[in-house]
């Protein structure tokens, strides 16, 4: 066709009657004026389109293949993600082991000692009033949480309840320099008070100048006037040094705490003190010292240095 002004009139008029057609049958749906049109169409042109469909099948094949691809690298993306989130849980779920692992102990002595404790986890550490050793725990008032309340774990005494919120509480931990807390002396019944010193071993006053202490020795809180703030039979730690004997009217002795404060993670509130004094019950089995074998060597003389020694003879 010549590119006159008729024909490109034509073209306009052909265009406007296509959309005229495909406005119609958008609105008419399934009703669609159009309908026995299409469906006549689709059956004259639809052989052409499946030949068509077939020379063109390799270029369609390439184009899927490019969006297989695209998908497997998508489903490659989504495998490594699901890989490390599965390390990460492998890691939280180590965490998680030593968690029950604490948890594990710290129901132990809770059984062995009679204690009703609840539990807590460890969601900060120090305070914004000072530089004292304290932590936070995630119990408070509305967990049956009150000041001067003991707190331990698998380990032994951790400290005391200072302050209480709704949700929370703040721990004074046993090697502040402001804690004090009363102290038996395993078998010997030696009563003492036991003072926080920071990183440094807990400073224990005797209060019998002359008692027989040895390195070694382990303590146990006495416990308080109606069990508060601390309830009785709790581990404190081991003897590393006792002061030589001066003749004053008190001892000094320097203990290691068992619990270790810089990682408190789970802990438990005594709110319940047992009915009786667990006395050193709640202490660990002492470990037996294993003996070290000795070898006796002989020696035996060979037949030739006896005869070497004849022959000198």
């Amino acid at each position: 066709m010549r590119d006159t002004r008729e024909s490109r009139l034509l073209l306009v008029l052909l265009i406007a009657i296509a959309f005229a057609l495909i406005t119609v049958d958008i609105r008419g749906g399934q009703n669609s004026p159009v309908d026995g049109a299409r469906q006549a169409a689709a059956t004259v042109f639809g052989p052409i389109e499946n030949g068509m469909s077939a020379v063109v099948d390799p270029v369609g094949n390439a184009v899927t293949a490019v969006r297989d691809s695209g998908d497997r690298h998508d489903r490659l993306a989504k495998l490594e993600k699901e890989n490390a989130a599965l390390k990460a849980r492998l890691g939280s779920d180590d965490r998680n082991r030593s968690r029950l692992g604490q948890l594990d102990k710290m129901m132990k002595i809770a059984g062995e000692g009679q204690y009703g404790i609840k539990g807590a986890e460890v969601i900060a550490i120090g305070s914004a009033q000072g530089f004292s050793w304290t932590i936070t725990i995630d119990v408070g008032a509305h967990d049956g949480i009150k000041r001067d309340m003991t707190v331990l774990n698998g380990d032994g005494l951790v400290g005391r309840v200072t302050t209480v919120g709704p949700d929370s509480a703040t721990v004074l931990l046993a090697n502040d320099p402001d804690f004090t807390v009363g102290t038996r002396m395993e078998g010997s019944d030696e009563l003492g008070f036991a003072s926080g010193q920071g990183d440094r071993p807990l400073r224990v006053e005797l209060l019998n100048g002359k008692a027989e202490v040895k390195k070694g020795d382990r303590l146990v809180t006495f416990g308080s006037q109606a069990d508060k703030p601390f309830v009785p039979g709790v581990p404190v730690g081991i003897v590393s040094r006792v002061d030589p004997s001066g003749g004053g009217l008190t001892r000094t002795l320097y203990v290691t705490p068992f619990v270790g404060f810089t990682k408190l993670d789970i802990v438990g509130v005594v709110v319940q003190a047992p009915k009786k004094d667990p006395r050193d019950t709640v202490l660990p089995a002492k470990s037996r010292p294993t003996p070290t074998p000795t070898v006796t060597v002989t020696v035996t003389p060979s037949a030739n240095a006896t005869d070497t020694a004849g022959q000198q003879q």
